[in-house]
């Protein structure tokens, strides 16, 4: 790759996906920075674009996106320009990917002819090799790792709901052009209400992350239990510890250190969860479709045999889901 010369500005802002996470965050920019906002002391010089389908998409191009938010109520947002093709707004100066995993590839294609040199792309999805897949076809600007905390959904076309803590957005430096500082990016999300943690090296963050919606995502799914059942089987609570287990020494074999005792302190966490909680995951394959099982187990597997680390329980339970989908 060429090496990065662009600069820092950000007017330029494209949301790819407008789910929980997109809506979430991209409200929250569209609200500060969007269409009404010149006349409310917002951020006029910044545009922002959003990509999303169907009903969702027409709900948000007739009356804009309703946000509601646990720490601000109900929040009209509305972006200056809302489409369904990545080709329709032009090149941004930001793209934040907000997609299932399962839509990454054909995202990240179509991406790839509108990103410039100076582009920054900040993908917004689980996973620990996300930004290694986007750059598998989008082989010029600069992309962001990173990973978020929040728990928003599509309530309705339209419409998206955040419960619980307000939103965290972490990220760090691109390893192919680690000179370039994402303080700008980040100044640009917090001016918006965003809260941002830099870290030079995001790689940490990303699979501490990971260690737990992959561990939890495989777990409830095989079984067809939720949080309680799980942590309260003793059997089902060890396969939890075994994957993370799996996952850490992918994660030792990959130079990434974590501080303190990790498994417990990610196994407690799952506890501040309601008991009736269910994973993304797990959802996907109760209704038998399209799922993220490739960017858990599907993963863990690869990472396993590329770099010579034993993956039996996450192997297992992965197989068995997956024969179980082909049979339903």
């Amino acid at each position: 790759m060429s090496d990065y010369t662009g600069g820092n500005g950000v007017s330029k802002v494209l949301v790819v996906g407008i789910g929980g996470v997109g809506g979430y965050f991209g409200g929250l920019l569209a609200r500060h920075y969007g269409a009404d906002e010149k006349k409310e002391g917002g951020g006029g010089s910044v545009r922002i674009g959003f990509i999303a389908r169907g009903a969702h998409l027409r709900e948000i191009q007739a009356g804009g996106l309703l946000l509601n938010t646990s720490e601000h109520g109900g929040l009209l947002c509305r972006p200056h320009q809302a489409a369904e093709a990545i080709e329709q707004p032009g090149t941004p100066d930001l793209c934040l990917v907000c997609v299932k995993g399962y839509d990454l590839d054909e995202v990240s294609r179509r991406l790839a002819p509108v990103v410039k040199q100076g582009t920054k792309i900040m993908p917004l999805l689980n996973g620990v090799d996300i930004r290694e897949r986007i750059r598998r076809h989008v082989k010029t600007g600069i992309v962001l790792p990173a990973c978020v905390y929040v728990s928003a959904s599509i309530d309705r076309p339209g419409v998206v709901t955040q419960k619980g803590m307000a939103g965290l957005l972490i990220c760090g430096r691109d390893p192919d052009f680690p000179q370039y500082d994402p303080s700008p990016v980040a100044a640009l999300l917090e001016q918006a209400g965003i809260s941002v943690r830099q870290e030079r090296d995001a790689y940490p963050a990303i699979w501490e992350k990971y260690l737990f919606i992959a561990s939890f995502g495989l777990v409830t799914a095989w079984a067809d239990q939720p949080f309680g059942a799980v942590l309260s089987d003793s059997q089902l609570r060890e396969l939890v510890a075994g994957i993370m287990g799996e996952i850490l020494a992918l994660a030792a074999r990959r130079g990434i250190e974590f501080a303190g005792e990790i498994i417990e302190g990610s196994i407690s966490k799952a506890e501040n969860f309601p008991p009736e909680t269910k994973t993304s995951y797990q959802r996907d394959v109760e209704k038998g479709g399209r799922n993220e099982g490739d960017l858990f187990g599907g993963t863990i597997v690869h990472l396993g045999r590329e770099l010579g680390v034993p993956t039996p329980i996450t192997q297992r339970l992965y197989g068995e889901i997956e024969e179980r989908l082909k049979g339903s």
